[in-house]
């Protein structure tokens, strides 16, 4: 018999994903942040977390998402990676539940593009499927294609 793992869940564009909950450092409300120029695309900027500087990370542009309206602020889960503490922005926050490894799936074949490479699996719901986010894969910038600057 198999002991369910925590997730933080969050929803993007309509859909549920969720990270370890033993990745989550904290959430926080929408924050000002300083964009830094010359970063991949997918990175809005860089928080103070209690004296701490940590890269935001727009899940939207990460995953191909479309982009978040502009009236709509993000709200921000920090997570724990082996390169430090990174700033997730989603559109909602949702709760912790429980993901039973007898109930986990893989990726299905008609999950593509990015998201493909960082969801680790699926947990069907009543209502809907689960998206588990792979946090150090989905923090990690250094494979993203740059944008060409005009």
């Amino acid at each position: 018999m198999s002991t369910p793992r925590e997730v933080c869940t969050f929803h993007l564009d309509g859909h549920l994903f969720g990270v370890d909950v033993v990745d989550v450092q904290e959430i926080i409300s929408p924050q000002q942040m300083t964009r830094v120029p010359l970063a991949p695309p997918a990175v809005a900027g860089l928080l103070n977390v209690r004296g701490q500087l940590v890269t935001a990370i727009d899940l939207r542009r990460r995953l191909d998402l479309p982009p978040r309206p502009p009236e709509a602020a993000p709200m921000n889960i920090v997570v724990r990676t082996g390169d430090g503490a990174v700033s997730f922005l989603v559109d909602r926050i949702g709760d912790v539940c429980p993901v039973d490894a007898g109930c986990f799936e893989p990726v299905p074949d008609t999950l593509t593009g990015p998201a493909r490479e960082l969801v680790t699996g699926v947990q069907k719901l009543p209502d809907q499927l689960l998206l588990i986010l792979d946090a150090a894969k989905a923090a990690a910038l250094f494979n993203e294609p740059a944008t060409p600057q005009t």
